[in-house]
């Protein structure tokens, strides 16, 4: 839901890794990068997605991401639509080598993640324009967790009616949900200026954030 964002599953070969009786040397897999002006790329070094437990996708020239991410529909008929990416296996079997289909919630590619004991996250200093007049996150937690955010200058001060102890509580499984503070979403009144936003996570995973258009109460996703 971001389209300026690019994003790419490069294939990594580990020449130094073999499993008895594979035909070819070495193991593969595909991490992710990722990158908003096309020349400077993060790659994380952890596999996007891992072998598994098929024998098959433990050989080299296995587990490459196909190109293109879809739009599906989740088997689930109350849930909402995901993202699905494919991945090669048994590349060197006696079976004939297909994709396999893999399916990640919207924007869940990387997340923050938080453990119940707590952790937060403040961002650098930006602004936001018109129409936007609400702040919304894609966010899980567990029932024990939680999330709250702070809105701060550009120096680091919460401003009056947006810190974390005005924030009311985030638990549950939310695409798009709109942070209160209060009681109220509204944050037309910053438009413009330039903010931080401190995040305040227990038992929770922070998948993206976006400012939008004000909307209704937002229901929870369980």
């Amino acid at each position: 839901r971001a389209p300026h964002i690019y994003v790419g599953f490069p294939k990594r070969l580990m020449q130094d890794h073999s499993v008895v009786g594979n035909m070819a040397i070495g193991l593969s897999d595909g991490v992710f990068m990722s990158s908003r002006d096309g020349l400077h790329f993060k790659r994380w070094d952890e596999a996007f997605v891992r072998p598994g437990l098929l024998r098959e996708r433990w050989e080299t020239r296995n587990n490459m991401t196909a190109w293109g991410i879809l739009e599906t529909k989740n088997y689930l008929e109350t849930a909402p639509k995901e993202l699905s990416i494919f991945s090669s296996e048994f590349y060197y079997s006696k079976e004939v080598a297909r994709l396999r289909r893999f399916t990640l919630r919207l924007d869940g590619f990387v997340a923050v993640n938080a453990p119940l004991r707590g952790g937060e996250l403040i961002t650098r200093p930006f602004t936001f324009s018109s129409p936007a007049k609400a702040l919304s996150l894609n966010v899980s937690t567990s029932a024990a967790g939680s999330a709250r955010v702070e809105i701060q200058d550009a120096d680091g001060k919460a401003l009056k009616g947006y810190s974390l102890s005005d924030c009311d509580e985030i638990f549950g499984d939310y695409l798009d949900h709109t942070v209160t503070w209060n009681g109220s979403g509204d944050v037309s009144a910053l438009i413009g200026k330039p903010l931080r936003l401190r995040f305040a996570l227990s038992d929770a995973d922070l998948f993206s954030m976006q400012f939008r258009r004000l909307r209704g109460r937002d229901e929870a996703k369980f």
